[in-house]
């Protein structure tokens, strides 16, 4: 079951007419009352993830472990190996850290140069002989 079945999306056109807005504000007030609403309380984007350096870098590294075989498909749960992705992978957050160097305050930097080294040293003892 995926996060989005069971929840409802509104989509509004803006271009529409006060006419559409309106109709579309009636039909939502009536859906709520059809079916019982759950007391969740409202979240912003921000409270859900927070985008910055460290989550971008942590991204590319899990898409790495998945082609590293660590990771399970999500759909199937099968592990699969893709040794050239995981090469280009490390090779891209290297270029960060070149790129990004003296730019990165004390954590960021750590993480990355420790996420390269485990990615490179797991890359390695999978590398055919």
């Amino acid at each position: 079951m995926s996060d989005t079945e069971g929840q409802d999306f509104i989509i509004k056109d803006k271009r529409s007419s006060k006419q559409s807005e309106e109709e579309a504000k009636a039909s939502d007030e009536s859906q709520k009352k059809e079916s019982p609403a759950k007391e969740e309380p409202p979240q912003s984007a921000d409270q859900e993830f927070e985008l910055n350096f460290s989550t971008f870098v942590l991204s590319l590294t899990s898409s790495a472990f998945y082609h590293l075989g660590d990771i399970p498909d999500p759909t199937t749960g099968q592990k699969q190996e893709n040794l050239p992705a995981v090469k280009q992978t490390i090779d891209i957050l290297i270029m960060l850290q070149e790129k990004t160097k003296n730019n990165l305050d004390g954590e960021e930097a750590k993480l990355l140069e420790q996420l390269i080294y485990e990615l490179q040293v797991k890359y390695v003892a999978k590398k055919p002989k």
